[in-house]
């Protein structure tokens, strides 16, 4: 792994920076980009190549590095509101940055990969790229579309010896997900512990949040050299979620 670049995306906190310090422990040279300079330089570590970008500017994506061996899009919003509430606005923003953006980077990073022979693009999707909840009409969309966008990249790359598959983790310890707690509370008429004890953890038979560690265990296997066969599936870290 110590030859492979990767290009990881929401990378100052989170997921996205458990992925990148993970990658870059394998030896990996990562390009850790975010919009939030402050948490990229939280992130910096041996291998890690800090950058700076707004990834909803999808005409500024075409700057960013395209000799990648490994792609990680990662980065995403939550916005907690019904569908007849919801901001027009704020629905095309997520879709941009949640599928959009993906579609631009895999579609400029594929052309290194082939004459490689060699890639792994890992779309950091959710269970609810499986299932809906109410509330969560754009990141349901994003996501349902990220699935799709994935399995067509993985019959198309499949000769060139590039992989394409999805994790799907419930809620996971992010700020992403401490940050919905006072909308879903607000929403559903709760207090915030009881939004993470009776929506959140509601579905899972596991009755925790997933750390962002497990999660990046999982992306480096599929980085990895036992993955080759793997590709066009929706890995489930759903702590038992998508089990009923």
């Amino acid at each position: 792994m110590e030859t492979r670049r990767a290009l990881v995306t929401g990378a100052a906190s989170g997921i996205g920076a458990a992925c990148a310090q993970r990658l870059a422990a394998d030896g990996v040279h990562v390009i850790a980009v975010d919009y939030d300079a402050d948490g990229l330089a939280e992130v910096l570590g041996p291998g890690i190549e800090p950058l700076q970008a707004d990834l909803s500017d999808l005409d500024g994506l075409s700057r960013l590095p395209v000799d990648v061996d490994i792609l990680v899009n990662n980065a995403g919003v939550q916005q907690v509101a019904p569908v007849e509430q919801f901001p027009p606005e704020r629905f095309g923003y997520i879709l941009r940055l949640m599928l959009e953006s993906p579609f631009r980077l895999i579609r400029q990073t594929l052309p290194y990969m082939y004459g490689r022979g060699w890639g792994r693009v890992v779309n950091i999707s959710s269970v609810h790229g499986l299932r809906a909840s109410p509330f969560k009409a754009a990141y349901v969309a994003a996501k349902h579309g990220l699935e799709g966008l994935s399995k067509v990249v993985a019959l198309e790359g499949a000769a060139h010896g590039v992989t394409s598959n999805c994790v799907n983790p419930a809620y996971v310890r992010t700020p992403l997900v401490t940050a919905q707690l006072a909308d879903q509370a607000a929403t559903h008429g709760l207090t915030e512990s009881e939004v993470l004890d009776k929506v959140l953890l509601e579905p899972v038979a596991v009755k925790r949040l997933i750390e962002p560690a497990e999660v990046a265990e999982l992306v480096a296997l599929l980085c990895g050299p036992a993955s080759a066969s793997l590709t066009g599936s929706s890995l489930v870290l759903d702590g038992g979620w998508t089990a009923h």
